[in-house]
């Protein structure tokens, strides 16, 4: 089976307004998809629905040959990054723990099968060294390959990832990114972004998101989809190149 994710025909809602509208998608086997789109779009929206946590108003989705709330336990998800208390006592190894919970339940203790587990997802994004190092002790590039360890930590064959480089300094994006894609070798990846041209140079593919879907199963997105789903003019999008034109307009 080389389909990961399908989504068909898909339509969900907020009371009156359309957050995702006829939404026809699929992913395959070690895809590194970039989801792209203005704030408010429904980019965040579609992840939650392969996930299971958003129920579609229409449509179907299938998520590793079953439903999205079956495969949760085989997704690995890296919400978009909120605040926390840089204060909190807990370690990296800790923090990465607790992506274990899905396997163990929320009150039973780890074993050492879970802690051996936690150390490999550290070792995968290169800090199994800061283990025991405190979670507000680190940068913000470094906690995020933390929080991608978690998400790591229960063997998924499917990484979900919102907005993962927020927070991030622009000198720390590249390194990151290039993890992103030695994980990919054997993780399917889809990872929402605001940043095109980041995008444009570590994903295989594209897709573009405000309520409809625009996508061509491959990196390219003509100027069209690109006009029609950011509702402004666009000259040029050049991949692998980091900057992009835009028409005057109102």
């Amino acid at each position: 089976m080389n389909s990961v994710v399908t989504v068909k025909n898909l339509w969900v809602g907020l009371g009156e307004q359309v957050i995702l509208e006829d939404v026809n998608l699929k992913v395959q086997k070690q895809d590194f998809l970039g989801i792209i789109g203005p704030n408010g779009g429904g980019k965040t929206t579609l992840l939650k629905v392969i996930l299971g946590l958003i129920k579609p108003d229409r449509g179907s989705v299938r998520v590793l040959g079953t439903t999205p709330e079956n495969a949760r336990k085989r997704i690995g998800y890296l919400p978009q990054r909120s605040l926390f208390d840089q204060n909190f006592p807990t370690t990296a190894l800790q923090v990465v723990l607790m992506g274990r919970y899905g396997r163990r339940g929320m009150f039973r203790r780890y074993s050492s099968g879970d802690r051996q587990a936690a150390l490999e997802a550290l070792e995968k994004v290169k800090m199994a060294s800061y283990a025991q190092r405190a979670i507000g002790a680190f940068s913000g590039g470094e906690q995020q390959r933390i929080f991608v360890a978690r998400a790591l930590v229960s063997e998924p064959e499917l990484l979900l990832l919102d907005e993962p480089a927020a927070g991030i300094d622009a000198a720390r994006q590249k390194e990151f990114y290039e993890l992103l894609g030695e994980l990919n070798e054997k993780i399917t990846i889809v990872m929402v972004s605001h940043d095109i041209s980041a995008v444009s140079r570590y994903v295989d593919k594209i897709a573009c998101v405000n309520q409809k879907l625009y996508y061509h199963d491959s990196k390219e997105l003509v100027a069209e989809d690109i006009e029609e789903a950011y509702r402004c003019p666009v000259d040029m999008i050049a991949h692998g190149v980091p900057h992009r034109v835009l028409r005057e307009h109102d």
